[in-house]
């Protein structure tokens, strides 16, 4: 298991022009890849860094299969792009004019970035904090578009392929027990879904642009003034600017915790706002507004939590839980909200 020493953050920290002594160190993430594969050398490690001038760093390690040295400069680049006009996010610091650096330590290899440490991380998303969401990432998309600015990665909120939401992939990969359950069910709810994707795939040749790519309660922090901030730019990269909008909008909704006294209505409560202090920084189009509901309707049909609870009816040969499925996603498929603007 990769580790490190308060000696190894030093090091790291002098490199990056921080002469300050570390007094102690925590972690805040780990990826534990050894668990399925023991000789693995992939790391992610995110480490909490206290030094003796009282202020705090974070150093992340990082050596996956789709990282590189060139990406991770990339999405700091474009953090510092954010940065300098006028989105909250952490200071990060340079070595040799980069924000990424090799290192070799305890047998590993990894990429190394440094970030100032920032408090009030926001743990509960309410509808006040939804809209300055919305806001937050309605500058971001400006200044990126307004900047040309672009991270070739993938990401994780692309209605046109596999992402981290829905899978009508996954769904079809059950055609044939589904078929034997009731063949005309089957059939009309992918007679929907080609349906809505020719819909919603009329933004397909949109020019697309960097985005930070995981809005959440996580990557998000409230400031002294009551703005929201974000961090953890591990998922940036080109998307088109109106899906981003949207997949992460209903990712905020459902994804998050909420306070007790939404409980129950928080979907509704939370995109509504999220979308108005989008709409508010950058006015969605007529059609960005008749498009939204063909959009809602394939991410709510083919939701990932019940697409995987749908295979586990599958595996389990479950008929009656199967039906119930494809009931609820024919359902969902069928149902056309409005954007609430």
């Amino acid at each position: 298991m990769f580790t490190v020493t308060k000696g190894d953050i030093s090091l790291i920290l002098n490199d990056f022009g921080i002469f300050s002594n570390v007094i102690t160190f925590s972690e805040l993430q780990r990826y534990h890849y050894e668990k399925n594969k023991p000789a693995s050398k992939e790391v992610r490690l995110i480490i909490k860094a206290n030094l003796n001038n009282g202020q705090s760093v974070v150093v992340r390690f990082k050596n996956e299969s789709d990282v590189t040295l060139e990406l991770i400069n990339a999405q700091s680049r474009f953090a510092k792009f954010l940065a300098d006009n006028g989105i909250k996010t952490p200071a990060l610091f340079m070595v040799n004019h980069e924000y990424a650096r090799w290192y070799t330590i305890n047998g590993y290899d990894v990429i190394v970035t440094v970030e100032e440490f920032v408090t009030e991380e926001i743990h509960e998303v309410s509808e006040k904090i939804a809209q300055k969401t919305g806001r937050l990432l309605a500058q971001m998309h400006n200044i990126a578009e307004a900047g040309a600015f672009h991270v070739q990665n993938g990401v994780l909120f692309d209605p046109l392929s596999e992402n981290e939401l829905f899978s009508f992939q996954a769904f079809q990969k059950q055609k044939n027990f589904m078929l034997s359950v009731d063949e005309t069910l089957y059939k009309d709810i992918v007679k929907e879904y080609h349906s809505l994707f020719q819909k919603i795939c009329i933004f397909e040749n949109e020019p697309r642009y960097a985005v930070q790519g995981d809005i959440s309660n996580c990557n998000l922090y409230q400031t002294v003034d009551g703005e929201v901030g974000v961090f953890d730019f591990n998922r940036c990269g080109d998307n088109v600017l109106y899906y981003d909008a949207v997949m992460q909008a209903i990712f905020e909704a459902r994804l998050m915790d909420y306070p007790r006294e939404i409980d129950g209505k928080q979907e509704c409560m939370i995109l509504s706002a999220f979308l108005q202090g989008y709409h508010r920084e950058r006015p969605f189009t007529d059609v960005q507004k008749e498009t939204f509901p063909y959009l809602y309707a394939m991410i709510s049909a083919f939701w990932l939590g019940s697409i995987h609870s749908l295979c586990h009816a599958v595996e389990a040969e479950d008929t009656e839980s199967v039906h119930q499925w494809m009931k609820e996603i024919h359902r969902h498929i069928m149902f056309r909200p409005e954007i609430a603007l």
